[in-house]
């Protein structure tokens, strides 16, 4: 018996006539021998409601204090949780509408097993005892994506995105063929197509390539789904929901490399805005410092991303440049900031206006000059690198964030990506 997850994101359940047609998609995949599993999110708009609901009840404590922590994450998970819990009917009475057997399964009653961490758990084990067998005998199991339980029964959630980890991680509970995520888009592209009319869809992509795009900007695919999916090579398709059964839909592959016969040097031009430059002039150098740093941005829970070191013009000094979330760009400051005469930091400074512009290609392993390519075609267009990072199969700049879109123009035509 052949299993099959799929996973249907908000605006793909966002009302009552799009749940009839992801009803209709599941039941076109229905198959003998092929057992199905349908992981839904909260209608669009849902869980943002929720979310007002949750706070506005828990805003002021008794002392007048608004609740955070404890006080608040276990209830808050409570809350925000019943949003895919009510699309889980729906989706079963939609697809019963249409003579297909079909029931839901909440979080608990399978389980999905979390950590205690409320509002950003992490999935440990899914127990499928029970989900496995009623799904081999050809009954459709519709589960809430986003949350779990933990060991003392409480429900948590896995944090914004997370319906897609838990899409994956069911497909890997269950052996499952394939996971494959429908979205508002019909695929992975080269680029956002909104920017560059002649980015392609791929037909297939790499976990590696994949996890690269998902963290560099691309909105495609949860980060933390693509991690999960290549650690337990579950091969995950990318779809679009718009489309009616039996019209084309074929999506883009993410599999392991050695299924990919024709690799490109680059496959994709991922971009994002929400970075912020953080510049330390006047650092001490000596042994320790760095670690000093960055151990004190990491109890901070700051996410640093590239990082530049140079000589300062007075001895014995440097200068110390960083990247992180533009969000985290106020934290971080005030975190150095209050250790900086211990540091020993002269001036501390912040840029908001400054973009990240990625290649991402496991054809780079074993290809030279891809870096050039990349420095060529920004500085015909005038655009100045202001930093750099690097991996294996990556090549991030960090520019000025107006040069945005028209450095992702130059990229994708420089390393040949336009459709015809």
């Amino acid at each position: 018996m052949s299993r099959l997850v799929m996973k249907f994101g908000g605006t793909s359940v966002g009302d009552v006539e799009r749940i009839a047609r992801v009803a209709r998609l599941v039941a076109a995949e229905r198959a003998p021998g092929r057992g199905v599993a349908v992981v839904v999110s909260a209608m669009a708009g849902e869980t943002d409601r929720l979310v007002q609901l949750a706070r506005a009840a828990g805003g002021e404590g008794g002392n007048g204090v608004a609740l955070s922590g404890a006080a608040f994450d276990d209830e808050y998970d409570v809350v925000v949780s019943t949003g895919e819990q009510v699309t889980t009917g729906l989706l079963a009475l939609a697809l019963r509408r249409l003579g297909v057997p079909a029931r839901s399964w909440q979080n608990w009653q399978i389980p999905f097993r979390t950590d205690a961490a409320h509002a950003k758990a992490r999935i440990g084990e899914i127990i499928d005892a029970a989900i496995g067998p009623s799904i081999d005998e050809g009954v459709v199991a519709v589960v809430p994506g986003f949350q779990g339980v933990t060991d003392d029964n409480r429900i948590t959630t896995l944090g914004r995105g997370g319906s897609d980890t838990s899409a994956v991680a069911l497909a890997a509970a269950l052996n499952a063929e394939r996971c494959d995520i429908y979205t508002d888009v019909d695929g992975v592209y080269t680029t956002d197509p909104r920017i560059v009319a002649k980015a392609r869809r791929l037909e297939k992509i790499s976990y590696e390539e994949m996890l690269e795009m998902a963290s560099l900007g691309a909105k495609v695919l949860q980060t933390r789904s693509v991690e999960l999916a290549f650690a337990k090579r579950v091969p995950v398709r990318v779809l679009s929901s718009f489309v009616e059964p039996g019209a084309p839909n074929p999506g883009t592959l993410v599999c392991p490399e050695d299924e990919i016969v024709e690799k490109q040097v680059v496959s994709g031009v991922a971009y994002s805005r929400d970075e912020a430059k953080i510049t330390l002039l006047g650092v001490e150098d000596h042994p320790g410092v760095a670690a000093d740093i960055f151990g004190r941005l990491a109890e901070a829970h700051v996410n640093v991303d590239m990082i530049v070191q140079s000589e300062a013009r007075q001895p014995e000094r440097q200068n110390i440049v960083f990247t992180c979330p533009e969000r985290d760009a106020a934290r971080a400051a005030e975190t150095i900031e209050a250790a900086r005469e211990k540091i020993g930091v002269e001036e501390i400074h912040i840029r908001r206006d400054v973009a990240k512009v990625s290649v991402i290609g496991i054809g780079m392993k074993s290809q030279v000059g891809v870096a050039r390519t990349m420095f060529a075609a920004l500085a015909q267009k005038g655009i100045n690198i202001e930093a750099i990072a690097t991996s294996e199969i990556k090549i991030s700049v960090l520019i000025d964030a107006a040069y945005t879109e028209l450095a992702v123009r130059a990229l994708h035509t420089a390393y040949e990506l336009d459709a015809a």
